[in-house]
C-alpha cells in the first residue's frame, strides 16, 4: 500500500502526501517515546528530518501531542473488519500472488457494508483505500451476490464483530468474499494487473505520466 502511494501516483497527489504525513506524525511520535532511553539516537533522527529545518530539538520541543484530528470515529473498525476480510482472501488463494486476482465483497445492507463504503465509495475500484488494503488488482463491494459466478468460484464465509462508542453500539456481520482471478495484464510500471496490455501502462499511470511530461 505505502510504497504503491509513495512511488506511483503523482508527486503531489493527495493520496501520496496523506501517506507521508501519515509516516512523518508516527516518525515523531516513536522518536518522543524512545528519547528518554535513547536520549543521542532520538537528537540524532530529529536533527536529519528533512521537513524540520532549523528544529530546537527532540527535548525542547515537548512530549507526544497527538492532534485530535486523527480521531475518527469508525475508520479503526473499518480498517479492521477490511483485514479480516483480506485475510480471508488470502487464505483462499494459498500463498498465490494477491494482484493477480480480482476480488467480490459481498455484504448485507447494515453497518459494516456502510463503514465498507467508508474505504471504496464506488463498486468497483482498484484504486480505492478498500481495494489497498485487499492487496488485489480490484475490489468490488456488493450487497449481494452476482447473478453470474463461476461454478469453480471459492466463495468464503466469515463474520466481524463491530465494536463501536466504547462498546454502546455492537453488532456482528457476516461477509462473504470471492476471488477471481483477473483478465487484466500486467501494468510495466506500478505493476498491478490493470492494464489492457503487458506493453501499455494502466489508465492511472498513463494519467501520472502525462502530468510529468506536461509540468
Amino acid at each position: 500500500v505505502l510504497s504503491c502511494r509513495l512511488y506511483c501516483e503523482e508527486e503531489k497527489d493527495p493520496k501520496r502526501r496523506s501517506c507521508q504525513t501519515v509516516l512523518a506524525e508516527a516518525l515523531d511520535i516513536v522518536v518522543r517515546s524512545f528519547a528518554p532511553i535513547l536520549p543521542h539516537l532520538a537528537e540524532e533522527v530529529f536533527q536529519h528530518l528533512p521537513y524540520k529545518k532549523d528544529s530546537e530539538g527532540v527535548f525542547r520541543t515537548g512530549w507526544i501531542n497527538a492532534s485530535s484530528r486523527w480521531k475518527k470515529p469508525g475508520i479503526e473498525e473499518a480498517v479492521e473488519g477490511a483485514c479480516a476480510m483480506r485475510d480471508s482472501f488470502l487464505g483462499s488463494i494459498s500463498g498465490k500472488n494477491a494482484l493477480e486476482y480480482e476480488v467480490i465483497i459481498v455484504i448485507e445492507p447494515g453497518l459494516l457494508f456502510e463503514l465498507m463504503e467508508a474505504l471504496q465509495a464506488e463498486e468497483s475500484s482498484s484504486l480505492s483505500q478498500l481495494n489497498e488494503i485487499m492487496m488485489a488488482s480490484q475490489t468490488t463491494l456488493l450487497s449481494e451476490l452476482p447473478k453470474e459466478i463461476p461454478a469453480d468460484a471459492n466463495i468464503i464465509k466469515g463474520t466481524f464483530l463491530i465494536n463501536l462508542e466504547g462498546g454502546d453500539i455492537r453488532e456482528e456481520s457476516s461477509y462473504k468474499v470471492i476471488a477471481l482471478p483477473t483478465a487484466k495484464a500486467k501494468c510495466p510500471r506500478c505493476r498491478r494487473y490493470t492494464s489492457d496490455s503487458s506493453s501499455t501502462p494502466c489508465p492511472r499511470c498513463l494519467k501520472v505520466i502525462a502530468g510529468k511530461g506536461s509540468t
